[in-house]
């Protein structure tokens, strides 16, 4: 290979591959090298200078500048101090390099071979790097292509310019049946720059890939008079997508649907005939939820906001429709509007309604010290904790008929008088501790009976081995034979070492 052979390599590999010349000029100067190397036979460093111009060349040995005073020269053959270096180059620093020029080799069959190697590695290189460049703006958009081959359910689709796409099989559409040749569709979620293995990774199964079907068939969309607020997928059965409209006069609903469902059979078919229920999105939480439901008939919802969730009661007749096939209908439903959703029949939300209620009344009975009808009448106006009967304003209090002022004082008075007591006990319970590995770890123990022991100060087993049965006898829930066998577990211990000890006596 002639000198003008070398400018004709750069121009036709640059031309082919749609790579930069600079890059094959590179990758011809470090075969170059490579050779070099194996025609000395030693692991020295070479670099090649080729003239862009001419297709001349020239080659140096060189050695990097460092600091021996610690490790002395650990490479030899690439390495020089900086005492040596000066000597012929005051200026020159640390890190920078001492160069010969040698004589440059003569390409032969190997060498040509080793070169080639170099070219095609750093081609590929570039070729990747151009696909990255060229996708990393449409991450998180619509691609398209060819299936190139399918193997064990992974799919690889040439997107064209070199740029292939990767479908795992856990991101294509179950029972999906795709084969080479097919043009087919996905959502670019992940573009990676790794030297081996797949690029760009797609999917099919992404809710984000319902969202971009529906922008492409509904212009309204792009045009920002619809607003697509969310999406959730059953892959091949069925999907829910929430949609909202910047514009009063437009249905939004409608216009996703499309002309005897034109746009939205069309998603669907794209999606292996995937059922696709639009949902129009509502700013009341309860009333987006009783949307999303459909099309089951909710008769009755209770929100719990501190839970995020809601209870939904529908009709006993509906309830196998609203819950779906295997939960799909609620799941969906679920997914869509970020609330836990709980579906039952309308007599089991009345039956979990009136046994909290019950708990409620119960609770205000005992913190409060009051009788079944005070407590009742604090349930019946929405009120659930004493800290709400403490620090609601007395107006709204002195609003309910059934109080007057001195009730509402004798109320608001009592409900403090809890809370303060309330923090006294978790006060102490901190203070005291919580129960250590050994006792929760101990043989008759149980959790709830070793968290019991340390609000009374016991969190380990050497604590429990200092009490006495009458001790233990006062907390609630042990007798005297229960507490003998705590105390005389966790003196097993004790036992062990005085035997210990008596033995090395002996």
């Amino acid at each position: 290979m002639d000198n003008k052979e070398i400018l004709l390599v750069a121009d036709t590999v640059s031309n082919e591959k749609g790579v930069d010349r600079e890059v094959i000029f590179e990758a011809i100067e470090a075969a170059l090298a490579s050779a070099t190397r194996k025609k000395h036979q030693k692991d020295i460093e070479v670099r090649v200078d080729i003239d862009r111009n001419t297709g001349d060349y020239d080659t140096y040995r060189r050695w990097e500048v460092i600091d021996v005073s610690e490790n002395g020269l650990e490479e030899p053959l690439r390495q020089i101090s900086i005492e040596a270096a000066q000597i012929d180059e005051p200026d020159i620093q640390l890190g920078d390099f001492v160069e010969d020029q040698i004589d440059s080799v003569e390409f032969g069959r190997i060498a040509a071979q080793t070169a080639k190697q170099v070219i095609v590695q750093k081609v590929r290189e570039a070729e990747r790097r151009k696909v990255i460049d060229a996708y990393t703006d449409r991450e998180g958009s619509l691609v398209m292509g060819q299936v190139k081959r399918v193997e064990r359910g992974n799919v690889y689709v040439d997107l064209g310019d070199n740029a292939e796409g990767f479908i795992s099989r856990e991101e294509m559409i179950p029972r999906e049946s795709v084969r080479p040749g097919d043009r087919i569709r996905g959502y670019l979620y992940k573009i990676a720059s790794e030297v081996r293995g797949p690029q760009l990774f797609i999917s099919r199964t992404a809710s984000e890939f319902l969202v971009e079907l529906f922008k492409l068939e509904v212009p309204e969309v792009g045009q920002d008079l619809i607003e697509i607020i969310s999406a959730a997928r059953d892959p091949g059965m069925r999907a829910k997508i929430a949609v909202k409209s910047n514009d009063p006069r437009m249905d939004p609903v409608g216009a996703c649907v499309g002309m005897r469902g034109s746009r939205v059979q069309s998603v669907s078919n794209e999606l292996a005939g995937e059922r696709v229920d639009i949902i129009l999105w509502d700013e009341n939480p309860a009333q987006f939820a009783v949307n999303a439901m459909s099309p089951a008939e909710v008769t009755s919802i209770v929100i719990d906001e501190e839970a995020n969730s809601m209870d939904i009661a529908v009709p006993e007749e509906k309830l196998s429709q609203a819950i779906g096939r295997g939960g799909q209908n609620i799941k969906l439903a679920s997914q869509l509007t970020g609330w836990t959703l709980n579906v039952m029949d309308e007599s089991a939300a009345e039956e979990k309604s009136e046994g909290e209620a019950r708990q409620l009344v119960e609770n205000f009975m005992s913190q409060l010290d009051v009788d079944e009808e005070v407590a009742i009448v604090l349930v019946q106006e929405g009120l659930t904790t004493i800290d709400e009967v403490a620090y609601i304003p007395e107006a709204e209090l002195s609003e309910i008929a059934e109080f007057d002022e001195e009730i509402v004082q004798e109320l608001r008075g009592r409900a403090r008088d809890a809370l303060l007591t309330l923090a006294i006990a978790q006060e102490e319970t901190a203070e005291a501790g919580e129960p250590q590995d050994d006792l929760l770890n101990m043989e008759f123990m149980t959790s709830e009976l070793a968290h019991t022991l340390s609000r009374s100060g016991i969190c380990t087993m050497e604590d429990l081995a200092e009490q006495s049965t009458d001790e233990l006898e006062e907390i609630e829930g042990i007798d005297a034979e229960f507490a003998g066998k705590l105390i005389m577990k966790a003196r097993e211990p004790w036992f062990a070492e005085e035997a210990e000890s008596s033995a090395a006596t002996e």
